[in-house]
Formats: C-alpha cells, structure tokens, sequence
C-alpha cells in the first residue's frame, strides 16, 4: 500500500539525513515521500527549555528537569513557575501534557538505577504540585505520556550509556498502554530501524503524542526529526511510516490543542520554545518554469 494512502496529504514529507547519526550501511535510512514540510514560525527565550513543552489553550508550559515556566502563547511572556530542589522530591522530569485541566508530567530517576518513574501532576492555574501517580520500579524510564482511547500510552525508554542497565539498551525500549487507573492493558515495541537511528548516541525516545490524523509522532534525544508511526493492524511493533526534518533537535513536544498542525518544540541548547507548522511544500508544478 502507497504511503499516500495511510497518511493525509499534509502529513507527507520528505526524510533527510542528519549529520552525526550511525552510517547508512549501519542505519536504514527510513520511510520519506511527499511534498510537504516543516516551517518554523518564530521563537521565545524560556530557561526551562531543557525536556519538553506542554500546551493547553491560552499558554505554553516549558519543562526543566525539576522545574517548569508557564508562559503566554501569544506573546511568550513568562506569568509564573514551579521548582523544587534536585530529588525533594523530583528528579527527573520529561514530557507534559495538559488533560482535563490538569498539567501531567512524566518522570523518572535518570540517570539512577535501578530506573524508578511516576507521572506528576500541577494545577495549571495556580502552579501548585497536586499528585503523583509512582511506578516504582519500571522496566525503562518514563519519558513521555500521552490520552490514547480512553485510557494512556506510556513509553518507557533503555540507554546505551549513561542511565542504562546492563544487557539492556535502547532497543529494550516500549510503549505501555494503560487505563485510566494505570492498569496495564496492552503495549508495543519501536521499528528496529527508528530505534537504531535514535539510538546510535545511547539515547532513545524522548517526545511523543497523537496528532493530526491520529497518528503517533516521536523524537529523539538530539535528532531534528519528527516522525510519524502507526499503530498496527496486527503484531507488537508499531510501524514507521514518515520523518519530518525540522529544526528543533528533538525532546519532547506538543500540538496546539485548537490548531491543527500547529506545534511546539524547543531548542535544549539555546534554551529556546519553538513554535513551527506543517505547510505545503512548493514543488516545481507550483513553481512555474522560471523556477524551475
């Protein structure tokens, strides 16, 4: 079946290779097709650009380690925050999604082991940390958590170097489906080839969430990528069927709640939001034939 055929047309983008990444003989270099990209709207400094983003409808909440900024969609003003010093109580924390007006975060002990993760919780109105959900010890760190159904996805992650368990690497990473009371009902592994590429540094799964067309989009630790999996019809490995190139070198991510194809991302070493979209690349049809 053609690519075109699973995914809607504004999903279609072209793979590019990315400097430092394992070699091609090393590294299948993916699914690519289509005439669309990513283009990048503008950015806002934010100090806690270090994991993730999550959004909601009026503001942006930026994730450090142990610390989070809420900031403003529209101007990128910062309005308030929340910290705690390293380990009393958090470590860790990764990804973020704003749900039925609360803020969830995933977190974890890394680079300890053994690996022990718990989601957390804030009021987003007034910042303040209401709840926690521990895994104890997990089979992987928790990185990111996303609504799937009626229940969650999670995505436990294994490292190459720092924060690993011996015999276990980036390939032993997963995604756990949960209900609603964080019973496991279900789970999936990543294509061999999308764990290879993300991996070759010893990182692996940093960001994840559902987005236009239901798909399941995921970065890696420092890959400028996004990339569109599947859930299959059938068997325990979703399927890899696009990469986007864009400029933000991975870490977790959010889609705007009101826009569809509207995303933010960061830039770790800049300490920097990035707010981008999916738009229509201009092929040489539209072109014309003086561009061409």
């Amino acid at each position: 079946m053609k690519l075109s055929l699973r995914i809607p047309v504004f999903l279609l983008l072209a793979a590019v290779g990315f400097a430092g990444e394992p070699t091609a003989a090393a590294v299948p270099p993916g699914p690519s097709a289509g005439d669309w990209r990513y283009v990048e709207l503008r950015r806002f400094p934010a100090p806690e650009a270090r994991q993730g983003v999550a959004a909601d409808d009026h503001y942006l909440y930026v994730i450090s380690n142990h610390e989070l900024g809420k900031y403003r969609k529209d101007t990128g003003e910062r309005v308030a925050g929340w910290e705690c010093e390293a380990g009393q109580p958090l470590v860790h924390l990764n990804a973020g999604i704003v749900y039925r007006g609360v803020l969830y975060c995933a977190h974890s002990n890394f680079p300890g082991v053994p690996m022990i993760s718990s989601v957390e919780s804030w009021d987003p109105a007034t910042m303040k940390h209401i709840g926690t959900h521990s895994f104890g010890r997990t089979d992987g760190s928790l990185t990111w958590i996303d609504r799937y159904k009626a229940g969650w996805v999670a995505c436990f992650v294994h490292y190459g170097r720092q924060g690993g368990e011996p015999g276990r690497g980036p390939e032993w990473t997963r995604l756990v489906e949960f209900d609603n009371e964080w019973r496991q009902i279900g789970g999936w592994v990543f294509p061999a080839g999308l764990i290879a590429k993300l991996g070759g540094q010893g990182f692996s799964i940093s960001g994840g969430a559902f987005g236009p067309s239901g798909h399941l989009y995921v970065t890696g630790h420092d890959d400028p990528a996004l990339h569109v999996l599947a859930i299959p019809d059938g068997g325990p490995t979703l399927e890899w069927i696009a990469t986007i190139p864009m400029s933000a070198q991975g870490q977790a991510f959010s889609w705007d709640q009101r826009e569809p194809g509207l995303l933010y991302t960061l830039s770790k070493q800049a300490r920097e939001v990035i707010v981008g979209r999916l738009v229509k690349a201009e092929t040489s049809a539209t072109r014309g034939p003086a561009a061409r």
